[in-house]
């Protein structure tokens, strides 16, 4: 089977790192007409304005209109057709952006059209709900765009705000499920992708090893990682050590815990361990990460 290309997150478009952008189609559009079926490792939400375009996700077809919302989480294969039209802004994010804030890990899984098991990808908004949504993707863009330091609070707020009005909005049913032939190959591996992120959103803090994962899912380490770097472009392990480091984050950021608190907190085999690898994914020390970013404790 041809591999599917997948997009990460340019965290460091505009300088300082940012995990969250909205986009205007007019500026993707010529890279989905040369790659129309992609995956991508973030958290999509696409509101279409004007078209008559059929797009798929995950093998689930609709041919969208003017308020319809295209809504897909991180290994989600999209398929577009040859000469895709359709006027659109794209709001992306990754998960890091929002629960370094708001602190509870299954803080998504209240947004049912953003998990795995949902019925349709699709939404469809009525104009006045269209409008409101276009609003707030346009005050998002222009503080992402038009501010040399971007306040991640009101992004964050912006964002929240966001998904929980998506929340509303009825979702729309395909006509067809069955835009991508998927092989039966490709059936188990969708099952394993879900049981992994499901099994390290609540393990990841005491269990860092691919074999302990693979070994709850009755497969072997090597199968698990071409399963994860297919569907997320990464490997198992690093898509662990970012739950770790985003949580080594909120951590740092929110608590009075030490360094060497957090360190046993989050099981690393030593304190001297943890600050070398946080250093390498996050370049700066733990206790430089918190004077820079420290907020009000937890209570």
């Amino acid at each position: 089977m041809k591999s599917i290309p997948v997009y990460k997150f340019s965290r460091f478009k505009y300088g300082a790192e940012l995990l969250i952008d909205v986009i205007d189609y007019d500026r993707i559009r010529d890279g989905v007409r040369v790659t129309p079926v992609f995956s991508e490792s973030f958290y999509s939400v696409t509101l279409v304005l004007e078209g008559d375009d059929e797009v798929s996700v995950n093998g689930q077809s609709l041919r969208v209109r003017r308020g319809t919302v295209i809504c897909s989480i991180p290994g989600e294969v999209w398929t577009f057709g040859e000469e895709p039209k359709m006027d659109a802004l794209n709001l992306i994010f990754e998960k890091e952006f929002l629960l370094s804030f708001f602190i509870d890990p299954h803080f998504l899984d209240q947004f049912g059209y953003l998990q795995s098991d949902r019925s349709s990808p699709f939404l469809q908004a009525d104009e006045a709900t269209l409008q409101r949504l276009l609003t707030l993707y346009r005050e998002m863009r222009a503080e992402i765009t038009d501010y040399e330091q971007k306040d991640h609070h009101i992004l964050r707020a912006m964002l929240y705000e966001t998904l929980m009005l998506l929340s509303r909005v009825p979702t729309v049913e395909p006509a067809e499920r069955a835009v991508l032939q998927r092989s039966m190959q490709d059936i188990p591996v969708s099952r394993y992708m879900d049981e992994f992120t499901a099994l390290v959103r609540d393990h990841f803090r005491e269990e860092h090893s691919t074999a302990y994962y693979a070994g709850r899912l009755c497969i072997t380490p090597n199968y698990l990682n071409k399963i994860v770097q297919r569907s997320l472009g990464k490997s198992a392990k690093v898509y662990i050590l970012e739950q770790l480091m985003a949580e080594a984050c909120r951590l740092l950021r929110y608590t009075t815990l030490s360094v060497n608190e957090i360190a046993d907190q989050l099981h690393f085999e030593s304190t001297t361990y943890f600050v070398r690898l946080f250093h390498k994914y996050i370049f700066q020390t733990p206790l430089e990460y918190r004077s820079k970013n420290m907020q009000s404790p937890e209570k």
